[in-house]
């Protein structure tokens, strides 16, 4: 039977792993050493490790035993895993939104980069219902500019945002698309933005889309709020 003591040590060792796990993810990832996936995954796994590990430390201390380093590390790590979990909240499992369910704008230049080479980049039917539940809240931006004008609005805020980059317009079909690269991991989003007459104005549609992964802790909505919200600011007030 393991004593006690090589159990705590062996805890102490698994305990220091996934604090580092936690930590290393997001260096290798910031660094762009790896893949966004490989990092978060790293990072993931770290924390599932820490949890159990820091629990197992919680434990032990009500029962009146100390704890070493590793479970303390671990017991660490477990709290920033746990505190970017519940960051994203309630966010459904999808990782692509739009501002138009019935009609979402169409990728055209994303379809040509190389890490969508081969990917289906239709907006899923099935995503509907769940962004109507989760964020209703979600609409296009109505500008008093006609579409041109618009468009040159539409391309300038977008230029404006702070980790998009890459941003292509169309002036043909009335669309800009860009890249936006989340800072710590380097996870890469592709985002298109649609100008259509509306009256004597304009409609501005939206949809960003995750490349990476089944959800996306509510960014790909959080980033389509920011864009509507920073374009209608900058075209009130155009005609």
């Amino acid at each position: 039977m393991t004593s006690p003591h090589k159990r705590s040590g062996a805890l102490d060792v698994i305990g220091m792993i996934a604090g580092i796990a936690v930590l290393l993810g997001p260096v290798l990832g910031y660094l762009r050493v790896v893949p966004a996936l490989a990092a978060f995954s790293l990072f993931a796994l770290g924390g599932i490790v820490a949890v159990i590990t820091g629990a197992t430390a919680l434990v032990a201390s009500a029962r009146g035993r100390g704890f070493g380093f590793g479970r303390s590390l671990a017991l660490l790590a477990a709290m920033v895993f746990v505190f970017t979990a519940f960051r994203s909240g309630n966010a459904p499992r999808i990782n692509d939104f739009t501002t138009d369910l019935d009609e979402p704008p169409v990728f055209a230049f994303a379809a040509t980069r190389p890490a969508n080479v081969g990917r289906d980049l239709s907006y899923p039917a099935e995503f509907a219902p769940i962004q109507r539940d989760c964020c209703s809240d979600l609409h296009a931006a109505r500008l008093g500019a006609p579409p041109a004008q618009a468009l040159q609005l539409a391309e300038r805020v977008a230029a404006g945002m702070p980790t998009w980059r890459d941003t292509r317009v169309d002036a043909e079909k009335g669309t800009v698309e860009a890249v936006s690269e989340s800072t710590v991991f380097g996870f890469q989003d592709d985002v298109v933005i649609r100008v259509r007459p509306d009256g004597t104005g304009s409609i501005v549609d939206v949809r960003s889309k995750s490349r990476d992964g089944k959800g996306d802790m509510g960014v790909n909505a959080a980033r389509i709020r920011a864009y509507v919200a920073a374009l209608e600011q900058a075209g009130a007030g155009t005609s």
